[in-house]
Parts: structure tokens; sequence; C-alpha cells
């Protein structure tokens, strides 16, 4: 069974095929206080693996894998939940998006309206980063010594395991006149924020270690006295933003979580941040960041990364030592594919069987197997039919299954599903092989042929989803076929005859000799190109019927409602003189069924005042009048039909992830968005009654 999470995560992820978001270089800054001095200094930053500054604060650590502690991540999971989130948010600059969070909060009642200004005050305090370096390094040895000979007394700091030290790049820029500062907590002043990268930024050699689109995710984590209980937001920006000397490089900012809290938890607040900080440069948890859509989806990815997270047990692993890398990182592609396919490498409920085990035992454990995996379906077995002997010995266990699974409510989705998508098939394609074969093969051979080739696949076949009808490369075929047929004088239904007769015993050959597995040295490219075209064909032919709709039937834009007494329209008779008998039982337009009054009508002993329209020019009479040529707004209907079932229809199936209705309702009508929006459009058509074109099939076959 699927989790909630993966089953929010699957519509998130495998919707449509976008291109990859950025790579994230992400940095948690922590809160640093020194009396009523406060800055944020850099103490980690990740990009596939974490790094941390040393104790000393002088370098850099060796890039290892995080190791998080669980209840961190259940700590995460409730910030988020009870915090502010704002996704999309439309921010230009650092000051501005505070002032949007902490306006947010006050809003929700999470925050003090009175606390605004020291908050702000916080927030925009400046950022030093590990590449800074003091001013004059005689000054800072002086400092190393001064501070090594006297006693270190404890500070708070948010940092870790390492208590904060008076570091001689404070003593010394607290001694230069450019680091002045307004020491008290109602300043707004921007003093300590840049807008543009500085120096330091430009120079920063660690750049190129970053990808040149690569985005931003700050984290930023303290604790102040003047909160009760933490502030905690997530924002996400509409563009990526770059906010000054936030980022220890040029890098613009995307994602940006703070989280500041009372006196006496620091170390809590870090593991936190580091939590966040992890999850960013997850392949799986940042795609879902970038395409959340509400709060629900951010949980949902945390709630997927704890079903596949390891925890160590306390007493036989050292949290402090430090995982190394692994030289080859598993692909992410792995734990992406279970959101964008739908259960790769399972078929029927099976695994990949033996053929997915490599190297020493099977696949009893029900691993998944790779994407790009060949399976035992597709190995040559050089056997009489040994393919096929294998399908059924496959398919058989499942048999009875598919039938009586067939009643769950996600399989009746799926059968009404893919019934439209037949009967869409056979409509456009049946039309379009009636008009390029003089109706030899229309809609209701297509009907038919699909129903029959469908019905036998479905029921005998491994793959009992797959939609067989007329494609675009058979649509193809067949008029060039027609073509030959007609320039040389061959009957049509004879020729296709044979070569269906002769397409099956090649497919009987196949089949035989195991040739099967040649597939597997075929990409997909053929089957998306054939997809492609069929899409296109569905797109230009549902645009050239509604194009057609609005040249018969034209919106009449010269109606007046005020001279509707003048309108009027008469049937004349026609000239005495050239025809005087009409013969009836001769056919008037080909296409049309003939009429047997008798064998010849009197055309003076009509009553032409009488006769409709179809009647009137049957039997050779003219239209006279203003109102003769009055066609009804049948195109607007038609068009109102059309985009209404289209748009009602994305709107069903986007309404999975709404407020609205318990989550079972929601997918309920999501999973029918197709059927609801036809059969209300449908009522829609009957209540108003108009003549609006349609499709005649006709009711027998010849």
């Amino acid at each position: 069974s699927v989790s909630p999470a993966a089953e929010r995560l699957r519509y998130i992820l495998g919707e449509d095929d976008e291109p990859p978001n950025p790579t994230l270089f992400t940095e948690m800054d922590t809160l640093q206080h020194d009396g009523d001095e406060m800055e944020w200094k850099e103490s980690a930053r990740w990009i596939k693996f974490e790094e941390k500054v040393e104790e000393g604060g002088e370098r850099w650590s060796k890039p290892h894998v995080s190791t998080l502690s669980l209840h961190s991540l259940f700590e995460l999971r409730t910030c988020l939940q009870t915090g502010t989130v704002l996704l999309d948010l439309d921010g230009y600059s650092l000051p501005q998006i505070i002032d949007d969070v902490i306006e947010k909060q006050i809003e929700d009642g999470l925050l003090k309206p009175e606390l605004r200004e020291k908050l702000s005050y916080v927030l925009l305090r400046k950022h030093r980063h590990q590449t800074k370096k003091p001013i004059h390094r005689s000054l800072a040895d002086i400092g190393k010594s001064v501070s090594s000979n006297t006693a270190r007394s404890p500070v708070r700091g948010p940092a870790a395991g390492a208590a904060f030290h008076r570091s001689t790049e404070d003593l010394r820029m607290r001694q230069s006149a450019s680091y002045g500062r307004l020491r008290h907590a109602q300043s707004r002043s921007m003093n300590d924020i840049s807008d543009t990268p500085s120096t330091d930024q430009l120079k920063n050699k660690f750049i190129k270690k970053i990808p040149k689109d690569a985005e931003a995710s700050n984290v930023l984590v303290g604790e102040v006295e003047f909160l009760e209980k933490p502030f905690v937001a997530f924002v996400r920006l509409l563009q990526a933003t770059m906010l000054g000397g936030v980022t220890e490089v040029p890098v613009p900012t995307r994602f940006l979580f703070i989280l500041l809290g009372p006196a006496g938890k620091a170390k809590s607040y870090n593991e936190i941040g580091r939590a966040i900080a992890t999850l960013m440069v997850d392949d799986l948890f940042s795609d879902v960041a970038y395409k959340a859509r509400d709060r629900e989806d951010l949980i949902a990815g945390i709630d997927e990364f704890l079903d596949e997270v390891i925890v160590l047990p306390p007493g036989e692993w050292d949290p402090n030592i430090r995982i190394e890398p692994p030289k080859k990182v598993p692909s992410a592609e792995k734990r992406k594919s279970v959101f964008s396919l739908n259960e790769v490498g399972q078929m029927n409920g099976t695994a990949g069987g033996a053929g997915a085990g490599g190297g020493g035992g099977g696949s009893d454990d029900g691993e998944m197997p790779e994407v790009h995996e060949i399976g035992e379906e597709l190995a040559w077995t050089g056997r009489f039919c040994g393919g096929l002997y294998l399908d059924i010995k496959r398919k058989l266990p499942w048999f009875p299954s598919d039938f009586y699974e067939g009643f769950h409510i996600q399989s009746i989705s799926a059968i009404l599903f893919i019934y439209l998508g037949c009967i869409t098939n056979a409509i456009t394609f049946g039309g379009l092989l009636g008009d390029a074969t003089d109706n030899y093969q229309g809609v209701m051979e297509s009907f038919l042929g699909t129903a029959m080739a469908g019905s036998m696949f479905c029921l005998f076949a491994g793959q009992p989803l797959i939609i067989l009808s007329s494609t675009g490369p058979i649509l193809i075929f067949e008029k060039l076929l027609f073509d030959f047929s007609k320039g040389n004088g061959i009957d049509y239904m004879e020729f296709r005859l044979w070569i269906g007769l002769h397409s099956a015993l090649q497919c009987l050959i196949l089949v035989a000799t195991d040739a099967s597995f040649i597939i597997k040295y075929i990409t997909r490219f053929t089957e998306e190109g054939f997809s492609t075209l069929i899409s296109f064909i569905f797109i230009y032919d549902a645009i050239k019927k509604m194009i057609g709709a609005f040249k018969y039937y034209p919106i009449n834009s010269d109606f007046k409602p005020d001279y509707v007494t003048m309108y009027k329209c008469e049937c004349v008779a026609p000239d005495p003189a050239n025809a005087t008998l009409f013969d009836a039982s001769a056919p008037v337009a080909p296409n049309t069924t003939n009429i047997s009054l008798s064998n010849a009508i009197n055309l003076t002993a009509l009553d032409w005042t009488q006769l409709s329209k179809k009647e009137c020019l049957k039997y050779g009479g003219s239209l006279v009048g203003k109102s003769c040529k009055f066609v009804p707004d049948l195109a607007l209907m038609s068009f109102i039909l059309f985009f209404g079932t289209y748009s009602m229809t994305l709107t069903l199936k986007k309404f999975k992830f709404s407020r609205y209705f318990p989550t079972k309702v929601r997918a309920f009508i999501a999973d029918f968005s197709n059927v609801f929006s036809i059969l209300l459009f449908c009522a829609v058509d009957a209540c108003f009654g108009l003549d609006t074109p349609k499709l005649h099939i006709p009711s027998i076959i010849k």
C-alpha cells in the first residue's frame, strides 16, 4: 500500500515533465551575542554534503554526510505545521521580505505587534562569513595570545557543542570606526544590510564549486530574550533574488528558513536548522520545495524523508564521527521514479523475478529494479515460442485477480478513462479514415475493430491497460494504400485483407522465434515520437472542426431585434415552363437517402408556402427573403461546450489539492473528472436544445 504522503508527492512530482530544478546551495547562520551586540555568523554550508566551521572558527571541515537526530526532524515537522509558510512571495530585498513575514505572523496571531521592531532589528543584523579575516593579522595574533592567557567565560550561542568566544575579529572591528551599530533594540537602521554582493563574496573561490545556475537556501537560527515562543517562517520567493551579504557567495536566494526562540534551547534550534538545511539539499525534498502548493505538501515531503531515513542506535554509534561521502552517490532517479512512474519494475503485481537478481540471490526481497534494468521478459530464450511460454507462466497466477480487482474504485476510474481514450481515438481517426478511404473504413469500422482487438488483447496479453486503436502512422498508411489501389484499379478492401493476413503471419513468426527481445535495443524516442504525432493530430483536428463550425454556422452580427417584423423567408416555385414534373425516386444529391413518394410529383400541385427549407430546395424551389440565410449561433454554443469541457476537466483534476471536502471525496472527483465534465456539458447541450453539430454514426455496417 502507498502511504498518503507518497500518494500526495506522486501528484506533485509526477504531473508534468518540467526541466530539472537548479542546484541548491544551503547556508546556515547562527545568531551570536556579545552584550547588546548581535550578528549572524555562518556555521555550516551544504551543496550535497555538509561542511562545518571547525571549533577554532578558522577553517572549514571536510565535506561529510549529515547525521541528524530523529527528534530534530519531528521538531522541524512541528515547526512547519505551526509556523508561517509563504510560498511564491514576491520579494526584492531582505528588509521587505522580513517585513512581509512579520506582518503575516501578526495577522495570524503568532506574534505580538509590539515585538515587530525588536524582531526586525535582530533579523537585519550583519552576516559574517567564514571567508572574512581580521583587518590586521598582527592584532589578530595579539588577540589570540591574550585570549589564551585569560579564562574563558561561558556565553550564549546557538552553535552545538561550541561556546561563543570574543573573536579577535570582533575585538578589532569594535575598535574600528566602520563598525558603528545602533545599540537599542528599537532601531530599524539598515546600515548592516547591503543590497549588492560585497567584495569578499565576489572574491570567494568557493563559487567555483557551485554550478552557474544554482540558487541559495538560507537558514537563520538563534535565541533571543524577548520571545516567549519560537518564531518560525519558511519562505519561497517567486523569483530568486540577490539579498546582498546574506549568502557567502553571490548566489540568488530562493528559500529562507527562520527559527528564533526563547533562550535556553540553542542546541535544539541548531539541530532543527541542520535538519531543514539537509532536507533542502536532498534531491527529492528540494523538488517538493520547488513544486509545493501549500504547507501540507512540505509536510508530506518530510514524511516521505522520514519513511526512508535510517536510525542508528545511540549506544552503538558515536554521532561525532563524521561519515565520509561515498565514492559513488546513489542515483536520485530511483527515488524519484516511484513518483513519476506507476510502480516501476512491477507488472501485474510481480517484481523483476530472477531477472532482477544480479550476482547472488534472487529478488525475493521485493526490491524495485533499476529504471533501465532489463527484466527476464526481454531476455532471449532460444526456444520455440519461449517468450510466449514465459508470458503465460508469468500472467497465469494473476489472471483471476485481474477480474475481481477491476471492481476497485481506482480500477473503475482507469476503465472509464481508457474507455474515453478509445472512444475519442476511434471517433477522431475513424472520421479521418472515412474521409481518406471514401468511407470504406469509417467510424463504425473503427469502433468495431477497437472493441474486438482491445477485448482479445486485454483478456490474454500481459498488459491489460494498453490502448489498441488507430494511430497517426496507420492513417497515413491507409490513405496511401487507398490512393494506390484506386490508381491501379485494385479492389481496396480485398487488398487490405491480404495485407492484414500478411501482418498477422509476420507477428506469428516474431512470437515463434522469440524476436521481441530486440525491443530492448530500441529507445523510447520512437514511442514518444508516435505519441507526439497522435497528440498533434487530436489538437489539430479539434481546432480544424471548430473553425469549420464557425464557417458553416457564422455568428450573426447583422441580426437586429428591432427589425424582426421585416425578416421573412418564402419558398418560390420554379418556372413552370422549365419543369412540371419531379422524379422523387431519383437521388437529389450524393450520400442522401432516396425518397419514393411516387414515380413523379406534379410541381404545380404543391403548396410551396408549406414546404420546409430542405423540401423547397429539393423540389427545385428558391428561397426569397432577408431571414433565409439566418443560422443560429451554433458555432458559439459549440465553442462554449468545447472549451467548458476542457476547462472543467483541468479544474476538477486540480481539485484534489484543494481544501474542500474530505480527501477521499476530492480524490474521487479528480479521478472521474473526465466523466463528470463530459456528462455535465452533454446535459447543458440537451437543456438548450440547439442543433449543435454532432457525430452521426450509422446503425449498420455496410
